[in-house]
């Protein structure tokens, strides 16, 4: 059985609590790395390319790379080795306007990769995307992420 965008999606915004998410928590993390260890593989060496038909499928292929990436390589330096892919896909769905297309809760996770970013001037682009009506919390986040690149 193949997975496919809708199955990263439904796993990430339906099968798991959200609190899940930004904890630190080696079974979660196993789990990841037991069901999408491969598609990770996959991510980075740009096969994942078919997914990027719709805004769904690119935000499924972003999760896969930014935060199953921090999951599976956890307080390791691979943790973040795809991290300018997934801003590369995240900035390439903000300038076609598909990023308007998702809820709010998805567009966060479309948005994570500025976030991430080490780029003061990506992270301008950070709190103008994170300032949109919904995401008031990650903006939260992302001024700190930004103070932290500032200094």
């Amino acid at each position: 059985m193949s997975i496919g965008p809708q199955d990263i999606l439904q796993f990430w915004f339906e099968s798991i609590d959200s609190k899940k998410w930004f904890i630190k928590d080696s079974t979660f993390d196993s789990l990841i790395q037991k069901k999408f260890g491969h598609l990770l593989l996959s991510a980075s060496q740009g096969e994942l390319w078919g997914w990027r038909k719709n805004i769904q499928g690119r935000l499924a292929e972003i999760i896969v790379l930014d935060q199953f990436s921090r999951n599976i390589h956890r307080d390791q330096p691979e943790s973040f080795a795809q991290d300018a892919m997934a801003l590369t896909l995240a900035q390439e769905a903000v300038a076609s306007g598909k990023d308007v297309e998702l809820p709010s809760v998805q567009k966060a996770f479309l948005y994570m990769p500025f976030m991430h970013s080490e780029s003061l001037l990506i992270h301008q682009e950070a709190v103008r995307l994170f300032s949109q009506a919904g995401l008031k919390n990650n903006l939260d986040f992302e001024l700190k992420h930004k103070k932290i690149i500032e200094e």
